[in-house]
């Protein structure tokens, strides 16, 4: 198995429990994302839940295709985006409101969506829960209520101190889940005692265990389940990627009209899109584009 250092999901199976799951590492890629935004406090942290989330989650998709995480609230974070592209491109974005009182709800009442847009072949699907609480909790209600599947799951976010280096920013994660039996379509009827168990060990795993860059996930699963017996398998490498470019901007614009390009153009005339996800801005003309 190839050892990957950072940024990447380490998938694993506790052997002989039908239970399965994934650990997370981001630390340049949430670094990447974070400086991107400039971000700090609430929504740095939010940012690398979410990125720690569609991570976990996209990376056991069995086709390609996009999945993402949505919220709209009324809290201080009025939305937060987050998708990943198979096979392990991520980004994100956070909006939080700058006149929200500092004592108001994080997220508050409101929707978490996760859709999965698969390239072919199969349909689009979205499940819907209300938001409540944390990214974290609105997570599990998804699981809970849309998949009907036993999770567990822990995040984390924060910035470490290398000595030498300066903090940076890392985000981890990991989640556990009762699988199927094969070829069936119910969950696999796993010995309650040992899902309790599970659970247990779970709840004890702490963001120093998740974030520090000298615990490896290898090292942070036979913490957890060496008694059982677990088994990894071969990790899958995540990156910051954004899909904005030249060509979607002049498609998306060149539907509109004159009169509404007009009403873009800055003090100078110039008619520029700038992507919320990655910052890079992209100027426009319609005879250019047509042309």
């Amino acid at each position: 198995m190839t050892r990957v250092a950072d940024d990447f999901v380490l998938p694993f199976a506790i052997e002989g429990a039908e239970a399965r799951g994934s650990v997370v590492r981001l630390g340049a890629v949430a670094q990447r994302v974070i400086d991107g935004h400039g971000y700090s406090g609430v929504a740095a942290r939010l940012a690398g839940e979410a990125l720690s989330i569609v991570s976990l989650l996209g990376a056991a998709l069995k086709f390609d295709g996009t999945l993402t995480l949505q919220t709209r609230g009324d809290g201080r974070a009025t939305m937060v985006v987050a998708d990943f592209v198979t096979p392990g491109q991520v980004r994100s974005v956070v909006t939080v409101d700058p006149k929200a009182e500092p004592d108001a709800p994080l997220l508050g009442q409101g929707t978490f969506a996760l859709t999965i847009d698969p390239d072919e072949g199969q349909n689009r699907y979205q499940g819907v829960v209300e938001l409540a609480g944390s990214l974290r909790e609105a997570a599990l209600a998804y699981f809970e209520k849309s998949e009907q599947i036993p999770t567990r799951l822990q995040i984390a976010v924060g910035e470490v101190q290398v000595p030498g280096e300066p903090p940076q920013w890392r985000a981890g994660g990991i989640v556990l889940q009762r699988i199927a039996r094969e070829g069936g379509t119910k969950t696999a009827e796993v010995n309650e005692d040992d899902w309790v168990r599970f659970g247990a060990l779970m709840a004890t795993v702490g963001a120093d265990e998740l974030l520090d860059p000298k615990l490896t996930a290898e090292e942070l699963l036979y913490r957890l389940f060496n008694e059982d017996g677990v088994r990894v398998f071969e990790p899958r490498p995540v990156r910051f990627a954004c899909r904005c470019s030249q060509a979607r901007v002049d498609n998306i614009l060149n539907s509109y009209s004159d009169e509404e390009l007009d009403d873009l153009r800055t003090p100078a005339g110039a008619i520029e899109a700038k992507c919320e996800f990655c910052g890079a801005t992209y100027g426009f003309e319609r005879a250019a584009a047509a042309s």
